[in-house]
């Protein structure tokens, strides 16, 4: 399961008001430091050529930015591409992303985001996918 940060001050806080039952030896619990947009912002490099806007332009440590989704969309709104402003930034006060936001987005992490320059950028996504490398699944009873 991953899940945002958000409001949370700290990820144990989170995860002791999420998770108070006995888990699946199975089951991975991540917490993106503060919310997964900071694990693309992280990928400079590419989110600069997604964008078609200057690496200038970028946090160098997203993992502290408070609002890494507002981040992200400020960056969408300096974008040389009309097509990701329009999908990305909100089309008016009530909105809070725009409204092709998750399809752009996902497409940028499936054919341009590097997780190999995210990870230099964030300790939150190092940990996550040095835990999932480590996985080992658990079958009690077969050797």
């Amino acid at each position: 399961m991953l899940t945002d940060l958000d409001q949370y001050e700290c990820p144990i806080d989170l995860k002791e008001d999420w998770i108070n039952f006995p888990l699946n030896e199975n089951f991975i619990f991540r917490i993106a430091v503060r919310e997964v947009e900071s694990w693309l912002i992280a990928d400079i490099e590419g989110l600069s050529r997604f964008l078609n806007i200057s690496k200038a332009n970028f946090p160098l440590e997203p993992d502290k930015e408070k609002d890494p989704k507002d981040t992200l969309i400020r960056l969408a709104k300096r974008s040389r591409r009309r097509a990701v402003r329009e999908d990305v930034v909100p089309v008016n006060d009530n909105a809070v992303i725009g409204p092709n936001y998750n399809g752009c987005l996902s497409g940028f992490v499936f054919e341009n985001w590097s997780i190999e320059n995210a990870i230099k950028r964030s300790e939150s996504l190092k940990r996550a996918y040095k835990n999932l490398d480590e996985f080992k699944q658990y079958n009690p009873g077969r050797i």
